[in-house]
This record gives structure tokens, C-alpha cells and sequence, in this order.
């Protein structure tokens, strides 16, 4: 099979592919017409295809999250590479091929990633706020194993999520070496909790979120993770006025930073102005590593990057030996 990163003008494609979304259009032309505007995937990243004058049968055929085998042209639209589709089809099982093959995943094992972020949890000194991770955490331990960090800026892949945590966690470590002012429990602690509630934000399978739940549309992760914390502390026996319980809060309401970002109030504390940093560092590399990750190598920039106001990345070339 053909990466997906590899794919260059002029190529004709033939092969098996995850189709991550199938969204019906229509052209601007009179009467208009029906077409699939397609986004497929693979390990090595996606790419746009359109499959013009769509019929009725293909509109209850193709669905995301199913694999197809498709023969297509790799086309520039505004300088960026997209299929023309001429055939398509569903995969079948005497085909061979599985989802997992075409998923991209965390490099380390969501097991692995999970036993940070529980030997973290353990390592917090204050019973109460202790007490309100562990039972966060286990409400969403769950889909922690599989779940995304977001449907496409950063970590947007299979353990995605607890891949983002412990990579902060990391960083968090750091920080609070660095800065003793700092109290090490609610670091952790924010740091665990910040994002925890895109497990019921969004919905995902495989790693892929295919889009915002009802409730997600409605509240956001910001919302529902405070929510989260009311309800532990309650069913905990800790009052919701306590200060770790506000503190918790705060922590999680104000990580976005700003209002248009989704934070209803900035932050006031001292860890959740490092929460907030940790989060936009930790978010931005990865972003800009995974644009890095799926840019053919024979590009010299990368494709615009959302994390980093658009901007398009040059790949410097390292001289060999460090010199």
C-alpha cells in the first residue's frame, strides 16, 4: 500500500484507506449536484478526496470509520494535495485488511501511559485533592486507553489523550523543580484533570473522534470537568466551597487562558498560570512534530499548522555529525 505521505502529484493510487469523514455537498453549478467531499486516512497521515456526481446508493454506502479501496488521481488544490476519485468501494474481509492498520497511535503504549499517569495520581500528598483524581480518573479510565486530545490540532490520535497528559506530566516535573513557590499536588493534579472531560466532549472510536456529542456541543470539556469535580467532592463528602475544591476548579476553568479560547475566567493562581503554559507548549510541539511527522520528505515546509496561527514550518536540513 502506498503512504498517504508520500503521495505526490500526477500519482495515480490504488489501494485500502480509512475513510475518516464522508460529507455530502453540492457543486455551485446549475442545478447543482451531489458530491462526497471525503477525508481519508492512514498511519502516515489524511488526505482530501472528492468523488463527484454521487448517487443515491453511494450516499447509504460510505460512512466514516470504514475501510474502502479507492483508485484515485493526487491533484493540487491551492497547493495542497487532494484525490480525484474515479473508483471506490468497501472493503471485505477476504480483502485482509484491519482498522488498526490504518490507525495512527501514541508511540508509547496506552498500558505504559496509564501507569504514569496512576503512579502520579498516587504520589499526591493532600487527601482531598488525591481523593477527587482518583475518582475523575476513574470515571474515565476507560476511554483514556483509546481516546484523542482533540479532533485535529494536537494529539489526534489513538491514546492521543493520555499521551497528552503524561507528556505534560513531564514538563509539570520540570516546572516544579525549577519553581519550588509552586505546590506540586495541584499541578499534578490540573494537569491530570484539564482535558479529561473530552472523553465525554467528543466521540471517538479507535482514536478517531468523529465528532462532538451532544452534551460536548452544549457544555465543552472546560465546563463538564468542573462539573466533574462538584460532583466528586459531593459524592466524596468534601464541601464544594472548600479551597481545593475552588482551587481544582479554578485550575480547570481558566487553563484556555481566555474567553474566546473557551475559559470563562483567566487564571489567578499560580499553578494555573503554569497549567495554562504547560498546556499551549506541550499542545504547540506536538502539533508542530506530527505536521513535521506527515510532510513528504520531498517538502521543504510543512502544511499550514492550526496550533501555531497557521504558520507553515520549514524542515532545515541537519547537516550530518552535528556540524
Amino acid at each position: 500500500m502506498t503512504l498517504i505521505k508520500t503521495f505526490s502529484a500526477g500519482d495515480e493510487i490504488v489501494g485500502f484507506y480509512l475513510l475518516k469523514s464522508a460529507d455530502v455537498k453540492q457543486t455551485n453549478t446549475t442545478p447543482p449536484k451531489d458530491y462526497f467531499d471525503f477525508v481519508f486516512m492512514d498511519q502516515s497521515g489524511e488526505i482530501g478526496g472528492k468523488l463527484w456526481d454521487v448517487s443515491a446508493v453511494d450516499k447509504e454506502t460510505y460512512f466514516p470509520m470504514m475501510l474502502v479501496k479507492i483508485q484515485g488521481l493526487v491533484q493540487l488544490y491551492k497547493e495542497k494535495p487532494q484525490l480525484k476519485i474515479m473508483r471506490i468501494r468497501k472493503a471485505e474481509d477476504e480483502d485482509g485488511v484491519a482498522l488498526a492498520d490504518f490507525i495512527r497511535s501514541a508511540p508509547i503504549q496506552p498500558v505504559d501511559l496509564l501507569y504514569v499517569i496512576k503512579q502520579t495520581i498516587s504520589s499526591i500528598q493532600d487527601a482531598e485533592i488525591k481523593a477527587i483524581v482518583e475518582y475523575i480518573h476513574a470515571r474515565a479510565e476507560d476511554k483514556l486507553m483509546h481516546y484523542p486530545a482533540a479532533k485535529g490540532i494536537h494529539h489526534a490520535y489513538y491514546a492521543g489523550l493520555a499521551y497528552h497528559i503524561v507528556r505534560m506530566l513531564e514538563l509539570g516535573e520540570f516546572i516544579i523543580k525549577q519553581r519550588p513557590f509552586l505546590q506540586p499536588d495541584l499541578i499534578r493534579a490540573g494537569i491530570i484533570l484539564h482535558d479529561i472531560a473530552k472523553t465525554e466532549e467528543m466521540n471517538a472510536e479507535l482514536g478517531v473522534a468523529t465528532d462532538y456529542s451532544l452534551t460536548g456541543r452544549l457544555l465543552g470539556h472546560i465546563s463538564i470537568a468542573s462539573n466533574w469535580i462538584v460532583e466528586a467532592a459531593i459524592q466524596l463528602g468534601i464541601g464544594t466551597s472548600n479551597l481545593n475544591i475552588v482551587a481544582l476548579q479554578h485550575l480547570i476553568l481558566s487553563h484556555h487562558n481566555l474567553g474566546e479560547w473557551g475559559s470563562p475566567v483567566q487564571p489567578q493562581l499560580p499553578e494555573a498560570v503554569a497549567l495554562h503554559y504547560i498546556d499551549q507548549l506541550d499542545a504547540k510541539l506536538q502539533a508542530v512534530e506530527d505536521a513535521i511527522d506527515i510532510t513528504p520528505e520531498s517538502e521543504e515546509w510543512t502544511a499550514p499548522v492550526r496550533a501555531v496561527e497557521y504558520k507553515q514550518i520549514y524542515l532545515m536540513k541537519r547537516k550530518e555529525n552535528g556540524g
